[in-house]
């Protein structure tokens, strides 16, 4: 079975450099978007054989998530059933048989760390949400959690540190979220290697390569033995970001 997820920076432009292609190409089980950037009806995308699954944000041009999905799921739930934190469009969750499967864009600490507070509400919230779910059935997290967990994660880490997606503050809640029962696919499957989903559109940032690492398929542990793959298509262009796939044994 395989799981497709993207930050897409906004999906009427990215559709405009090829999303559709792309979409048919990669032919996922399930395939979730972040930073959608959309109201309803602003954009008519279907594909043949999938359902769509739609969080807006309530400010226009901001945020936002889907997931497509080849299979029927047993409910959907929007948002995590925190008002503060249900406005913005940033969690869709499908509960399947045997698993559930989370889309998430995680709050931006933004520039000058303005919001670093509120991320950390919105970190012990969502943490929570996920162990809930976890107590029900098995978990699969995907999207843009704005983090480079570790050093290996983001090609500056030096002159990053303490910048949004590099706080001490933010990779400690990551490591609570992992100590909490989850597993970082990628970095299991490859602990050593350097790749990269998110290069900022400055300073040629995506042709030298000088990256971070933000974008995941975190799974509950017990899902570790059905792990086939973890991948990071860098090749595809489209957005800032570039999609990242979880294969698992169904």
């Amino acid at each position: 079975m395989k799981f497709v997820s993207w930050n897409v920076n906004g999906l009427r432009a990215c559709e405009g450099k090829g999303f559709s292609d792309i979409f048919r190409e990669l032919d996922a089980d399930f395939f979730c978007l972040q930073e959608t950037k959309m109201q309803a009806g602003q954009l008519d995308l279907q594909f043949e054989g999938y359902q769509s699954y739609w969080n807006y944000a309530e400010k226009k041009g901001y945020s936002g998530t889907a997931i497509f999905t080849k299979h029927q799921p047993l409910s959907v739930a929007y948002g995590i059933g925190i008002d503060v934190h249900d406005h913005e469009g940033r969690v869709v969750t499908l509960e399947m048989e045997d698993f559930f499967l989370v889309c998430c864009y995680t709050p931006n600490s933004q520039d000058g760390l303005k919001r670093l507070e509120y991320r950390m509400s919105w970190e012990d919230d969502f943490r929570s949400y996920l162990k809930r779910l976890d107590a029900k059935k098995p978990v699969i997290l995907c999207g843009d959690l704005n983090v480079a967990h570790e050093e290996i994660d983001l090609k500056n880490p030096k002159s990053n540190r303490m910048n949004a997606g590099f706080t001490d503050e933010e990779r400690e809640k990551f490591s609570d979220l992992l100590a909490c029962g989850f597993t970082d696919t990628f970095r299991w499957k490859y602990p050593e290697q350097v790749t990269y989903s998110w290069w900022s559109y400055r300073f040629q940032a995506r042709q030298k390569n000088a990256g971070w690492r933000i974008d995941y398929f975190v799974v509950s542990n017990r899902l570790q033995e059905r792990v086939v793959d973890s991948k990071i298509h860098t090749e595809i262009m489209g957005s800032d970001h570039c999609p990242v796939e979880l294969i698992i044994e169904d």
